[in-house]
Formats: C-alpha cells, sequence, structure tokens
C-alpha cells in the first residue's frame, strides 16, 4: 500500500520532469553580432568569433588601386569588402590631363549605353570559376571610399566593445 501511495505521488512528478522545456526564445542580444546590409547581400557574424579587422590597399596589374577590409575568423569562409578605383594615368607630354579625363568619361558613358540600367561591370564583384567561386570567399564592393571606411569603423566598433552592431548601406 505504502509503494502503491509513493507511485500515485511520484508519477506526475516524474511525467512532468519528462517533458520537454520550452526552448527560449531567441533574442537579438543573447549572442552579440556584427550585422552589415548592402545591395549586394547580408554578411552577419558572431562577433566572440572575429579574430581581426583590418584594412589594407594595394595596386591590381597597374590599372586599378583596392581598398579592402577583412574580417578574420575562425572558420573556413573569408569575407572581403573593397573599393576598386581605377588608376589616373598621368599626362604624357603633350596630352592634358582634361583630355586623359575625358577619354575616360567616354569610355564610361559608352558601357552605359551597352547595357542601360544595368550596373557597370567593373562595379560588381567578379569572379572566375571554379576559381575564386570555390575559395571560401565573400565578398562585397562597395561604391565608395567612404562606404568602406563606415564599415570599418562600424566593425571595428563591435569588435573592441563586443556589442551588437547593425549598419545598412544604400
Amino acid at each position: 500500500m505504502k509503494h502503491a501511495l509513493a507511485a500515485l505521488f511520484f508519477l506526475p512528478l516524474m511525467a512532468l520532469a519528462q517533458q520537454p522545456s520550452p526552448s527560449p526564445a531567441l533574442s537579438p542580444t543573447r549572442m552579440p553580432l556584427w550585422r552589415c546590409d548592402l545591395p549586394g547581400g547580408t554578411y552577419e557574424v558572431a562577433i566572440h568569433s572575429i579574430i581581426s579587422v583590418s584594412t589594407h590597399e594595394y595596386i591590381v596589374d597597374g590599372v586599378a588601386r583596392v581598398t579592402e577590409m577583412n574580417i578574420d575568423t575562425p572558420g573556413n569562409m573569408a569575407v572581403r569588402f573593397y573599393y576598386l578605383e581605377p588608376l589616373v594615368p598621368s599626362s604624357p607630354v603633350g596630352i592634358g590631363q582634361s583630355t586623359i579625363d575625358k577619354v575616360q568619361e567616354l569610355a564610361e558613358e559608352a558601357a552605359g549605353r551597352v547595357s542601360p540600367g544595368q550596373q557597370p561591370p567593373w562595379e560588381k564583384v567578379i569572379k572566375s570559376y571554379p576559381t575564386t567561386t570555390h575559395a571560401h570567399t565573400v565578398e562585397y564592393r562597395l561604391d565608395s571610399l567612404d562606404q568602406l571606411n563606415s564599415l570599418f569603423q562600424s566593425a571595428d566598433q563591435a569588435f573592441r566593445l563586443n556589442q551588437n552592431t547593425e549598419i545598412k548601406l544604400p
């Protein structure tokens, strides 16, 4: 009889213990994230995974200057944000800089006529299949150096202060 009474008392408690507890609702503040919304997509990273945030500048094939920001994480996916600008050649003897500028302006105008309403090809991220598409790299091309600097300041602040940060570029 004692066992029967004990079973009646403990069975409901055991049943409650076996029921799964409801999982807490996810909150954007549970894990500090850095989120960046860009026209080309969204990048989001847990701040505790950021090892470094860096910028650097380099010249590509003598024709373009690249200013690049990288966020390093322990994962196998690299992220790069960059601004690309053509190198302006110095004017040779006998040709004025205004002539060089006019030729460049006409080339850009002609490219706009070839693909009206579309983003010119040099304003997009360029990948070569399979070399760069399988290189575990996410890349975002920005419209201005100011945008790149804003991203760097945002990522650097999130990294240093370990706080949720979101930035949205037009």
